[in-house]
């Protein structure tokens, strides 16, 4: 529904679509829903070629500046110091209230613009950074970087997390005016009936087959040797599976070794991406390092039966032994038994996949714009009566 009283907003992220992560996916869902409300937006993102013109829609501009690749993902661009660029912009049209979405060079560069301007400030936490420093041999890095965005964040008027859970988190980690802002999915995209026997065909998977599908990014911060182990254990209870990995990354030659009869399908996206769910049998998600982790909504709303840890969306969304199962955090032997039993008679799992579907029909993206209008909102009425206080949260809802 419209809004009765639009706003100028300034969204900058390091990350938006073709680019397939879940960063870029929830941003594009939100701005979509901004502009659907008739809010008028300023899109701030790095430029990925000498082709990009920007991301055309009515109410919406975007302001391109310059970026290099992310080590390690090659894909991904982050974008470089543009403090000056972003003054002269804003000081041409004034946003009503900047939204910074992600921590980078880009994200740093908004919050000294828009701290130099007064103008009201918001911003997400969207990826586990400090998390993701283990994974990769820099550990001892976890305490300044976690530092950095303590910093980053609490000048900003009020910080988004996915979850109670993460919230509670941030606030102990020294983190101030924090919100739970949840995600939504988009039940008809992902849905069972997008279920493809000919795609099942092209994996080579029989009528009597099960496949274990696995969504997302091939890396180590992704825990997929507990997903290994799991699935070793399944087949040996139940060698009529394969396991359909979707995504990609440094691992996957790794992992192709180790599973040399797995399925590597690649990235997906939109349809195909649904299509893919929708094929799976049963959905293993073993990462612990997620701030949310879209996949589980989406795997629920496709209507598989997913297997978790108790953490990020599937701690939120999903009641254990009704809707899916979780594993204890941290507790890699607990995720094994959890699926070596759902191998054991994967038939049986279905109402639970039946039941996850009907969770998700509840996570209309509509809901979460709304919410994040709100934040917004209520920063900037904070900001205009010059208090320092805090503003509204949101933390349960």
């Amino acid at each position: 529904m419209p809004s009765s009283n639009p706003l100028r907003i300034a969204v900058v992220t390091e990350t938006y679509p073709p680019e397939v992560n879940g960063v870029s996916t929830t941003i594009a869902r939100v701005v979509e829903g901004l502009l659907e409300c008739g809010h008028r937006l300023q899109l701030v993102r790095p430029r990925r070629d000498e082709g990009d013109a920007g991301t055309p829609g009515p109410g919406l501009q975007t302001l391109l500046v310059r970026g290099l690749p992310i080590p390690r993902y090659p894909q991904l661009r982050m974008g470089l110091p543009a403090r000056r660029t972003l003054v002269s912009s804003w000081l041409r049209e004034r946003p009503d209230v900047v939204h910074i979405a992600t921590e980078g060079p880009l994200g740093w560069s908004a919050l000294r613009a828009a701290l130099q301007l007064k103008l009201p400030l918001t911003s997400d936490f969207r990826t586990n950074f400090h998390a993701y420093s283990r994974h990769y041999g820099i550990g001892w890095l976890e305490r300044p970087i976690v530092g950095y965005l303590r910093r980053f964040h609490n000048r900003t008027g009020c910080t988004m997390a996915p979850t109670e859970m993460l919230r509670r988190e941030l606030e102990h980690a020294g983190f101030e005016r924090t919100a739970v802002v949840a995600r939504g999915v988009d039940a008809r995209r992902f849905s069972p009936e997008r279920r493809s026997e000919a795609l099942r065909r092209s994996w080579g998977v029989g009528a009597d087959e099960t496949v274990v599908l696995c969504v997302g990014r091939l890396a180590p911060e992704k825990n997929l040797d507990t997903l290994l182990e799991a699935f070793e254990g399944m087949r040996a209870v139940n060698p009529a599976l394969r396991l359909v990995l979707v995504g990609d990354g440094p691992m996957r030659e790794q992992l192709r070794q180790r599973c040399p009869d797995a399925v590597f399908a690649g990235l997906r996206g939109g349809d195909d991406l649904a299509a893919h769910y929708a094929s799976g049998d049963l959905f293993l998600f073993p990462s612990l390092t997620e701030t949310f982790g879209n996949v589980t909504p989406e795997a629920m709303a496709s209507g598989l039966p997913v297997l978790a840890f108790d953490c990020a969306a599937a701690g939120q969304l999903i009641r254990n032994g009704v809707n899916g199962w979780l594993a204890r955090v941290d507790d890699r032997a607990d995720f094994v038994r959890h699926a070596v039993a759902l191998a054991a008679d994967p038939l049986a799992a279905r109402p639970t996949g039946a039941a996850a579907r009907a969770t998700a029909l509840d996570l209309d993206w509509s809901r979460v714009v709304n919410q994040v209008e709100t934040v917004m909102r209520s920063v900037m009425r904070v900001a205009h009566a010059g208090s320092a206080g805090p503003a509204l949260l949101l933390g349960s809802e």
